[in-house]
């Protein structure tokens, strides 16, 4: 499973990605509103930092505009995927951007009809969003797996499920068992994923024998 990091935030991606942990970005405007910095100056920083996709959302509510955003954005870096909201303007616009070989994402999504209809607009990922369902009691990680079982019905369907709106580290564990294409992430849950209470009791346990021998690697 790729994983994205799910942030605007520029020092926390050229972490993630220095490590080697993240395939991709997802930012959205609200994100680039909390860094208080220019829209079209963070996404390029952002797009020089990593290799993979970088979604950029268009702010735009009808297709002509949303093209024209989407030319906007398409302009910073070969690497931007345009992101769309999952409506019918946004599903013609993603049928255009992806004749003209342009990556898109169609975002907020919360149903497998969607889904469905993301895909026969050609979209590269969509955005199923699994914690806004769970918020609302229903099984986000459930519309992960419906659509799994949807896409793998039809041949022609190559659309990424790209799981969304993850909180915690459950939730990416179920992204992963649902067998979500890629997974977006806070960076904080992304660096939680490391963490396990036996792993710190064990690292303790083999270095209190270490100091016991009185040897040194170094």
């Amino acid at each position: 499973m790729k994983i994205f990091a799910d942030t605007a935030e520029v020092d926390a991606i050229r972490r993630l990605s220095e490590a080697g942990l993240i395939d991709g970005i997802t930012t959205n405007p609200s994100l680039i509103a909390k860094s208080g910095r220019n829209f079209l100056e963070v996404v390029a920083e952002i797009a020089g930092i990593v290799d993979g996709p970088v979604s950029a959302e268009v702010t735009a509510l009808d297709t002509d505009t949303m093209l024209k955003e989407a030319d906007v954005l398409a302009a910073i870096a070969p690497n931007i995927c345009i992101k769309l909201p999952l409506t019918m303007d946004g599903l013609r616009a993603c049928k255009a951007l992806t004749a003209k070989g342009l990556q898109t994402n169609v975002t907020l999504c919360f149903s497998v009809n969607q889904a469905i209809l993301a895909a026969k607009a050609g979209a590269t990922y969509v955005s199923p969003f699994v914690g806004r369902l769970d918020d609302i009691n229903l099984d986000g990680a459930a519309l992960l797996r419906d659509i799994r079982t949807a896409y793998d019905n039809y041949e022609t369907f190559n659309t990424q499920i790209l799981a969304a709106s993850l909180r915690t580290a459950n939730h990416v564990t179920d992204a992963a068992l649902a067998g979500a294409d890629a997974a977006t992430i806070p960076p904080a849950v992304i660096e939680g994923l490391s963490k396990h209470p036996l792993t710190d009791k064990g690292l303790d346990g083999f270095i209190k024998d270490w100091k016991a021998t009185g040897q040194s690697i170094l």
